[in-house]
């Protein structure tokens, strides 16, 4: 199933759980967690870089947050 279809199938308005959170694009992963988490209390999130392979197998209590924003400069040490 597609995640499109899982979402169509399971969506608020249609009585079913939350699967998709568009409003925490932008916030900080922190930030994010805490939105998710009111919504699905028991979620698994797994926070992985943009691009990362990842699994297909589907959990319902899995949520992947992917980010790609450097936050300090790089250096070596």
């Amino acid at each position: 199933m597609s995640s499109t279809a899982r979402t169509a199938a399971a969506a608020p308005e249609c009585g079913g759980p939350k699967t998709s959170w568009p409003e925490v694009v932008g916030l900080s992963v922190e930030e994010a967690k805490k939105v998710i988490l009111k919504d699905k209390p028991d979620a698994d999130i797994v926070v992985l870089p943009v691009g990362s392979i990842v699994t297909a197998d589907y959990r319902p209590d899995r949520v992947r947050i992917f980010v790609d924003t450097v936050a300090e400069a790089p250096h070596v040490g």
